[in-house]
């Protein structure tokens, strides 16, 4: 059977238009013979008319009368072989029909999971140009996208660390300038401006940096990562606690992002309400990890706009708030690559409920580690 498959892979046309209109053309031949063979095989034949008497030949029309219809409509045998040839013609069709329907589906339904794949993997192995004409084409044009965008996501992380470069190294000069000056007020509040600039640039070439982060998936338990963030937020003063930590089987994550997911949210809820509620809900399809704050919340409007790069609410641009408007864009971000989503929205009671939403079905799906 192994050797048989390739040289029947010969006489098929190479495109998928030849292959379905090969198919139907078989299947219109294969019923049509198929219906002859059972009316002739299978039903029974009429009998045969009782001999003359006088002559011994078979009764017939009167003298000078032509050969009618069956008196009474078509005899039953009629009605039971157009049935049958229906019947068969019909199977044919409908055989040829879902087997053409199959080879349009299977195409789509890998390329659909190659690009799942891409998605959470740009460096997955590509795709195996084999199939028909339209599919080979097909395949080669999407190995050819996912080589492009690997290449620019290399010049861009070789763009980045050439900003980061250029911009602390003077960055690293007014720091020490600043420590020069006379007036110790003067030197605070030149060495506050560095510290929020040096924060600031880490922040945005963190963000730059994130959607080519090469860290691979690993099963994770989640109630045990938010006890112990917890805790080290405990620690440096914060107000954040947790409630509903069960015992959830793991869930295959990125870790690191996954940490500075959780941690954007938290100190998200921290500096604009004062303390983090944290609540972990496991169900058959996912976790689901919300942040709650008694912060003023946020208008309905403005909910899906903070989760943009780099956009900040009017309330939180003076300096005691801080912040560039990435950390709810990053936290948006490493949501989508895990598949899930972050929703956000306003307490009943006030504050801002953001709620991180993690699939189960991603523990047991392949995932590709990345190189």
């Amino acid at each position: 059977m192994a050797r048989l498959k390739p040289f029947l892979h010969k006489l098929l046309p190479d495109s998928l238009f030849g292959r379905l209109a090969l198919l139907l053309m078989v299947a219109v031949v294969s019923s049509h013979v198929l219906a002859l063979t059972l009316m002739f095989e299978v039903l029974p034949r009429p009998p045969r008319p009782p001999p003359d008497f006088a002559g011994g030949l078979p009764l017939g029309p009167p003298h000078g009368a032509l050969p009618g219809p069956h008196p009474g409509g078509p005899p039953p045998l009629f009605h039971l072989g157009l049935l049958l040839d229906i019947a068969v013609r019909l199977s044919a069709l409908t055989l040829a029909a879902w087997v053409g329907a199959k080879w349009l589906s299977e195409p789509m339904r890998r390329l659909a999971e190659a690009a799942r794949e891409l998605g959470r993997d740009i460096h997955r192995p590509p795709l195996k140009e084999e199939g028909t004409r339209e599919c080979i084409a097909t395949t080669r044009v999407f190995n050819q996208m996912q080589i492009q965008m690997r290449q620019q996501l290399e010049q861009r992380d070789q763009f980045v660390a050439a900003v980061s470069h250029d911009l602390r190294t003077p960055l690293t000069r007014l720091a020490l300038r600043a420590e020069s000056l006379q007036d110790p007020q003067e030197r605070a509040r030149f060495g506050k401006d560095i510290v929020e600039m040096d924060a600031m640039i880490r922040a945005t070439l963190d963000y730059l940096r994130g959607a080519a982060d090469p860290e691979p998936f690993v099963p994770l338990d989640v109630g045990s990562l938010l006890t112990s963030m917890a805790c080290d937020c405990q620690d440096g003063g914060q107000d954040v606690q947790v409630f509903g930590v069960v015992a959830a089987a793991p869930v295959r994550v990125q870790a690191s992002s996954l940490r500075r997911c959780i941690g954007n949210l938290i100190e998200n809820a921290v500096r604009y309400g004062v303390r983090a509620r944290i609540t972990l809900t496991d169900t058959d399809d996912a976790l689901q990890i919300t942040v709650a704050d008694d912060g003023p919340g946020i208008a309905e409007a403005e909910l899906q706009k903070v989760l943009a790069p780099f956009y900040r609410l009017e309330g939180s641009r003076n300096r005691n708030s801080g912040g560039v408007g990435l950390g709810l864009a990053t936290a948006s971000d490493i949501a989508q690559r895990h598949a899930g989503t972050l929703q956000l929205g306003n307490g009943p009671a006030g504050g801002l409920l953001a709620t991180l939403t993690l699939p189960r079905h991603e523990v047991t799906m392949p995932i590709s580690q990345t190189t």
